[in-house]
């Protein structure tokens, strides 16, 4: 097929998809699910289109999933208008936490003795396929800003954050590879101090500085000069500044993205303190900016304010971010149906099993014990821990530094066959069990 036709093809790919969106969203396949299909009939197994091996192709990969993830975490950071000292953050700091290590541990252990692989490579093992994906978490994760269901909050939060937590276990895990003769001291005191420590708070502290400044000052730009017209800019820009600065100085850029997102948001809240005659409420709560204002109408307004203002620079954020973070998802989602016939492994079946069913439940159940949250609800936080474009992302990260041989390459095509696992089981079961907590609720 040339690349006319292939352009043909994605276009009624497109078309299709938006126009049954509707009978999709009711339907018992996911959305995902069905770019998952569409990649496996395009691929080696069906029609043999197409044949991506995103191990081959991991530089690639890596950027794309990376863009994806930074594009997710940050709207995923604007979305979430409730105070720090909240539940839902507690919940999140829990689960993408002392959660995230107990699974990655029991993961860890797990693939050493039923599947054999050496400690470096189910630790690695463990890392890629622990963390929940923010991207595909937008199956159950807070609509928008006026989104304060516990659930859905305590999935984003943890869907932000846990990328702090997996990622640097995978460095660790590559060190302990790369190095023969065992890890020394130093390196793992550098390795603590930098990887961990240094990357985690200076990715927030960038990321929220930057979100928080950025949308202060767009604006007041906005403001002054009386400026509606659309910019996707302001998105974009934080986006890339965030995650890169992040990188260059060796902090997290994933969590410097989420954190940007967060900052971005907390602008908008000061707005409003500072200007409450502009805001409007609703039920007794003030109303998020982007709310307030209509993107449509925008060349209509007679007076800006600043709350206004700022509504638009988080409704044209918004607008972009989720146009981005759909493309990069099917995409990235056909590409595994695509390379799975190249990585299938039932062996990731079996730890898909023990993940979803035994060590995530006991992991969030061990850990949230002692916190006053109903047991239904932490039922469904222990299964909706679905796994995907970070999975991707880190299995690139992992060829891409080193970690290459047979052993290697089973690890990657069990952690593929597990991701494939949880697009389908997680996304068919979604629905089900929201329509169950919320006859719970009633």
């Amino acid at each position: 097929m040339n690349f006319i036709t292939w352009t043909a093809a994605s276009g009624a790919l497109l078309l299709v998809m938006s126009l049954s969106y509707g009978w999709i969203s009711r339907s018992v396949v996911p959305l995902f699910g069905l770019y998952l299909l569409v990649g496996i009939v395009c691929g080696p197994w069906v029609l043999n289109l197409l044949n991506i091996d995103i191990v081959k192709y991991s530089t690639i990969i890596a950027h794309v999933s990376e863009v994806a993830m930074a594009a997710s975490l940050f709207m995923t950071g604007l979305k979430i208008r409730i105070p720090f000292r909240s539940a839902g953050w507690k919940m999140g700091v829990l689960l993408a936490g002392p959660t995230m290590l107990l699974t990655v541990g029991s993961i860890m252990i797990a693939a050493h003795y039923l599947l054999g692989m050496s400690w470096p490579v189910s630790l690695a093992f463990a890392a890629i396929i622990a963390p929940t994906d923010p991207v595909l978490a937008s199956l159950i994760a807070i609509n928008d800003a006026r989104d304060d269901d516990s659930l859905r909050l305590s999935l984003s939060t943890e869907a932000g954050l846990n990328d702090g937590t997996a990622l640097p276990l995978l460095v660790l895990a590559l060190m302990f590879f790369e190095s023969g003769d065992g890890v020394t001291t130093s390196a793992l005191t550098h390795w603590f101090t930098i990887e961990v420590i240094w990357a985690l708070v200076a990715g927030v502290f960038i990321g929220y500085l930057l979100g928080y400044a950025i949308g202060l000052l767009a604006t007041h730009f906005r403001y002054t000069q009386r400026e509606f017209a659309p910019s996707d800019f302001i998105a974009l820009s934080l986006i890339a500044l965030s995650y890169a600065i992040a990188l260059s100085l060796g902090a997290s850029g994933f969590l410097a993205a989420f954190a940007a997102g967060v900052g971005l948001r907390s602008a908008e809240i000061r707005v409003q303190r500072y200007f409450p005659e502009e805001s409007e409420e609703e039920d007794g709560d003030v109303l998020p900016a982007e709310i307030i204002v209509n993107p449509h109408q925008r060349h209509e307004f007679a007076e800006t304010t600043r709350v206004k203002a700022m509504g638009l620079v988080i409704g044209d954020a918004l607008s972009f971010g989720d146009t981005v973070e759909r493309l990069f998802a099917a995409v990235l989602i056909i590409i595994l149906g695509i390379t799975l016939a190249q990585h299938w492994q039932p062996d990731g079946l079996i730890m898909a099993a023990l993940l979803f069913v035994i060590i995530r439940p006991l992991a969030v159940y061990a850990v949230t014990w002692g916190v006053s949250t109903p047991g239904y609800q932490r039922m469904a936080i222990s299964w909706l821990g679905i796994r995907g474009i970070g999975s991707l992302n880190y299995i690139a990260y992992a060829w891409t530094h080193g970690m290459r041989g047979d052993e290697a390459n089973y690890m990657m095509d069990c952690a593929l066959t597990l991701v494939v696992a949880s697009v389908i089981v997680h996304g068919i079961t979604v629905n089900p069990l929201l329509a169950l907590r919320r006859e719970r609720k009633q």
